[in-house]
């Protein structure tokens, strides 16, 4: 009887269980909260303190700031509109500092008929790159990312039009110089040639053409001197240029300090090293004071222009060990297989080595964009009125002088939301060439 039992009852399930949705331990935010903030003893302790610290923190910012006032003409009349709406020794942000001095905090003493130039450059500059940024874009659009400099700096500092066409005349010449030479002649001679003779044209040719055709036809916008340049449009001026210039700089001294001719991977290596070991003040410093000394006399070599370069050639420097590291990560099997398709250097790095070196090297690479974004703060030491420059000029007026955390809140405020992009966009590219090497 065991044995028919045995033959007529199933073994296994021949029918599906109706689906059961999972526990609720293990799905929506409860399951985050346990994995995130409670999975362990230490977890639980530092989530606790957090906690507390965020709480102590908020607690005390959080009213300061609601409570603010915004329609006072100084602090003393902010004072005493604190003392007619709220008791005694109610601590009140006095935002009416950022209501009237906003436009100085942006601007700097930009003229204001003219406010809308820098807001105009910075949407030009974004159009520019988005090509670059974003590669799922038409790639027709690259030809305003090469004329958007040349209209960047018209609208900027403004003067007549044909400034900045004459110095796009010679990235054209410089272009048809590397098209031909490319063809006809050696690339060593063809490489300095495209650099000579746009050089050539713009310290010879281009000031007079352009001031014969000034006088033809004077188009342009009112000029704008580099002294009049402050608060954030200085501190993003000087830091997108450098940011701009600075990356391909900096991996042309990673592929220096790597090469196999002796000179060149030595020039590399003292110059990365002597950057790397003196701090940017000191050489903002040098911008300012020392570097004229090295110009014939008369030289009149802007400011602004200084501190770009310097603050280029400082970025340039850590991009280039970022990079290095980057190419270092690669396996030799990378180079091996260049070699083996028979691509030259360049090729091998164009096509293979340097696009996975950079995509190693992303984070290291913003990390420093954003440091050097940061850093911009310090030309108020070289007198150039940056967000803290002027800061400190406000509390200095009559009308402002004892107020401190309303000013440096919206700056840091400000600088948060650039920084915050950019590191976003990091996050966000990291995750889209991941996805495209899977």
């Amino acid at each position: 009887m065991s044995d028919t039992h045995a033959q007529t009852v199933a073994q296994v399930r021949d029918t599906m269980l109706p689906p059961a949705p999972p526990p609720r331990r293990e799905t929506g935010a409860i399951h985050w909260l346990r994995e995130n903030l409670f999975s362990g003893w230490l977890n639980i302790v530092l989530t606790i303190l957090a906690i507390w610290l965020v709480w102590t923190v908020l607690s005390g910012f959080v009213p300061w700031a609601w409570r603010g006032i915004w329609g006072a003409g100084s602090l003393t009349e902010c004072r005493q509109i604190r003392d007619q709406l709220y008791p005694a020794g109610t601590s009140v942000a006095c935002w009416s500092v950022i209501s009237e001095r906003w436009q100085q905090l942006i601007f700097g003493f930009y003229p204001p008929g003219g406010y809308w130039r820098p807001p105009v450059a910075l949407a030009v500059f974004l159009v520019a790159v988005l090509p670059i940024l974003f590669t799922d874009l038409p790639r027709r659009l690259l030809w305003l990312t090469v004329a958007a400099p040349f209209l960047i700096f018209f609208l900027l500092w403004g003067g007549t039009i044909w400034g900045p066409l004459t110095m796009a005349l010679g990235v054209v010449l410089g272009g048809v110089v590397w098209l031909t030479g490319r063809r006809t002649g050696s690339p060593l001679v063809t490489l300095v040639a495209t650099i000579l003779v746009p050089l050539l044209f713009w310290m010879f040719l281009a000031k007079p053409l352009a001031a014969e055709l000034a006088q033809l036809a004077p188009w342009g916008l009112p000029r704008v001197a580099s002294k009049d340049f402050g608060g954030f449009t200085l501190s993003v001026v000087i830091g997108l240029s450098a940011i701009c210039l600075s990356l391909p700089l900096g991996v042309l001294l990673a592929l220096g300090r790597r090469s196999d001719m002796f000179f060149i991977s030595k020039i590399a290596i003292a110059y990365i090293e002597l950057i790397r070991g003196v701090p940017l003040i000191v050489w903002l410093f040098t911008a300012q004071l020392l570097l004229n000394y090295f110009l014939p006399r008369g030289t009149n070599f802007d400011l602004m222009l200084r501190v770009i370069i310097m603050a280029t050639l400082f970025a340039a420097a850590y991009i280039a060990e970022v990079v290095r590291g980057g190419l270092a990560a690669l396996p030799k099997g990378q180079y091996e297989a260049a070699d083996a398709l028979g691509l030259d250097y360049w090729q091998a790095m164009r096509l293979i080595v340097l696009p996975q070196a950079l995509k190693i090297s992303i984070p290291g690479i913003v990390n420093t964009f954003i440091g050097l974004f940061k850093d911009t703060t310090l030309v108020a030491f070289i007198g150039m009125y940056d967000p803290i420059g002027l800061a400190t000029a406000i509390r200095a007026s009559t009308d402002w002088q004892g107020i401190y955390w309303e000013i440096y809140v919206f700056i840091a405020l400000v600088f948060f939301i650039f920084c915050f992009a950019m590191s976003r966009y990091s996050i966000w590219l990291e995750r889209r060439l991941e996805r495209s090497h899977r």
